[in-house]
């Protein structure tokens, strides 16, 4: 049992698009790695099972914000952590419930102690601090923590976007020190992620980098990202922000996205993902696939006996046509958001795998510019 460790595998010509293999106490990550969002210790729609076994999803997200709220932590204690809770016996890596606390902009009040909010469950007030997120994540047990940030809205004013920065760092002192003052739990090793803020200003991003690496911390984090900004800008900073990171840890992007964003950051040197938008915009009736985004709700479809993606080597995609697909979709159906969101999942898995082929293979570059072409097509 040992700390998380970082091995670079191949870089890719014309670009710093690298791949790399993360090892953890519960198995190897092979990166870039894309990470299913299990929200309430569970991916909407989808069961562990298969998650393992037509997703093959090597890491899951659990969120700190929620889990804490419900089931709360006696149970995750007694249960002996989230991996033994909800049957996961692969890596998992917990939030810090900072862009949860973001997003109850009406509810919440930050201070320098920490962040005093409402559940959204029944009104009851509580305080997020560094030190008692910490204790949270230990009591979840995720292989990889986060520290607790803050994350600036967009737009928001320079010296809004400073302060905010300067809080971050002083909740990562904190969360650094609780942390590693405070044991593993459950016998296997836990580990923490700092995180970049700095809103979409180059020189807050660069001094925020130099903070966060100054940590040493074996992993490091990019946030506050994919909240409104133009794409442009969010690449911009992206690559900013990796050339100012080590190139010997693994760099995670928070939030991000479709899946042409994800391309264009493997492109900028970003090693792991995660995002709401494959699991949420499938129960919507949005579907990724290799030859484009589908409204599978369209009319269009109704007759297309089809596989819904044969292309991306998920025996799931391949079995359920689109035309059922949309049958099940307008008649809400419950199946109907499993099999979407299995796909999609499914799908951005395949992805990172084929970007990670084309890195090691020295092709990257050429594949990326036209599978973004491909992948942006409304079908």
């Amino acid at each position: 049992m040992g700390a998380l460790t970082f091995a670079l595998e191949g870089g890719a010509p014309g670009s710093v698009a690298r791949a790399g293999r993360i090892t953890t106490d519960h198995g190897e990550i092979a990166t870039p790695i894309f990470m299913p969002v299990g929200t309430v210790g569970s991916v909407k729609a989808v069961s562990q099972q298969q998650l393992k076994e037509e997703v093959q999803a090597q890491i899951i997200l659990g969120n700190t914000y929620h889990l804490y709220l419900r089931p709360g932590l006696e149970v995750l204690e007694k249960a002996g952590g989230l991996h033994r809770f909800n049957g996961w016996d692969r890596p998992i890596l917990t939030d810090s419930g900072g862009y949860q606390v973001f997003s109850l902009s009406g509810t919440r009040k930050i201070q320098e102690e920490g962040v005093v909010f409402q559940s959204h469950i029944d009104g009851s007030r509580h305080l997020f601090s560094p030190e008692k997120v910490m204790d949270i994540q230990r009591t979840i047990g995720g292989d990889i923590a986060m520290a607790f940030d803050e994350c600036p809205p967009y737009p928001c004013e320079r010296n809004y976007a400073e302060r905010s920065m300067h809080l971050t760092h002083r909740w990562l002192d904190r969360c650094w020190t609780h942390f590693h003052q405070t044991p593993d739990k459950y016998g296997y090793t836990q580990n923490l992620f700092p995180i970049v803020q700095g809103s979409v200003f180059p020189e807050l991003r660069k001094a925020s980098c130099e903070y966060v690496a100054s940590k040493g911390a074996v992993g490091n984090a990019i946030g506050g990202l994919s909240v409104g900004e133009p794409e442009e800008e969010m690449y911009s900073i992206c690559a900013a922000c990796c050339d100012a990171l080590p190139a010997d840890r693994p760099r995670y992007l928070m939030g991000v996205g479709t899946p042409w964003n994800i391309l264009e950051c493997i492109d900028r040197g970003v090693d792991m993902f995660d995002c709401v938008l494959p699991t949420r915009n499938g129960r919507n009736a949005m579907l990724f696939t290799s030859r484009g985004v589908i409204n599978i709700d369209n009319k269009k479809w109704e007759l297309d006996f089809s596989p819904i993606d044969d292309g991306i080597g998920c025996a799931f995609s391949a079995y359920y046509s689109k035309a059922y697909l949309r049958h099940l979709v307008k008649a809400k159906e419950i199946l109907g958001l499993t099999i979407a969101s299995v796909h999609n999942l499914a799908f951005y898995l395949w992805l990172v795998g084929e970007a990670r082929k084309h890195i090691l293979a020295g092709d990257f570059a050429g594949w990326k510019r036209e599978q973004v072409e491909v992948l942006k097509q409304r079908l």
